[in-house]
């Protein structure tokens, strides 16, 4: 059963399959947040170098408060905050999530997009702060390292410092939380897809725990721990294209 994906019918939508289902809710989750995840990550990975590198100038403690303001945020209230003021108060976009069924024209693309857009915002808002602040401490401690303080005896320019000796050194731990968080997308953001009503996974979830849809609920479990179980094989296998003391054996 598990091999072929099959998990039977949905109880609440029968007699659809709970793999049609799932897949039908994997393209809306997998589009927000990877796109999400990844643009945090950069943003955040980006900014925290910057700062850790520069942590004895009142630019870098500027940009280090960004991150101590976000991290302890609790997602609801970062979610609900952004809804009031974006949504409510200035009108830019819809309080509820619209998502009209249809061919993929570039009007629907571009809805969508529009549509997703304070999602997206959120799930940036609150990966970007913890980004910010791992960084910023990986990046202060690999600059005391000997490699580092012995390039800057030789000569080597400042940026190039920052980006060759210890960025590339400190993003290693980075990168690890990068595709591990990759994995666990397939959880869904429930929350998000629940304040936003994002037609997600872990609305699924949310749906089948409440309408005691077991079929569904046990499909959607299942897809998240083949999920990380998969990202976790993958960063194995290419964890030594970015650390040259790992190598693989055949």
């Amino acid at each position: 059963m598990l091999l072929h994906f099959d998990f039977g019918p949905s109880f609440t939508s029968y007699p659809k399959p709970v793999s049609e289902i799932i897949l039908a809710a994997m393209p809306w989750t997998i589009g927000l947040l990877v796109t999400s995840t990844v643009i945090a990550w950069l943003l955040g990975n980006l900014v925290g170098i910057i700062a850790g590198y520069y942590n004895k100038r009142r630019f870098a403690t500027a940009l280090e408060v960004v991150g101590i303001v976000l991290y302890p945020i609790p997602y609801y209230v970062l979610a609900l905050t952004v809804v009031l003021v974006l949504a409510y108060y200035l009108g830019w976009f819809p309080i509820t999530s619209t998502f009209l069924p249809g061919p993929l024209t570039p009007q629907r693309v571009i809805w969508i997009l529009y549509n997703s857009a304070l999602p997206a915002l959120t799930l940036i808002l609150a990966g970007f702060g913890w980004n910010i602040l791992s960084m910023k401490s990986l990046a202060v401690a690999t600059k005391e390292e000997g490699y580092v303080q012995f390039a800057r005896l030789k000569g080597v320019p400042d940026w190039r410092r920052m980006n060759r000796y210890v960025f590339r050194n400190a993003l290693l731990p980075q990168l690890t939380a990068l595709v591990l968080s990759l994995g666990t997308i397939f959880n869904g953001a429930l929350l998000t897809e629940m304040i936003f009503a994002y037609p997600g996974i872990g609305l699924l979830m949310r749906t089948a725990a409440g309408a005691g849809d077991y079929n569904l609920l046990y499909g959607t479990i299942t897809t998240a721990i083949i999920a990380v179980a998969t990202a976790a094989f993958i960063l194995d296998l290419i964890y030594p294209l970015f650390d040259p003391r790992i190598r693989l054996k055949g």
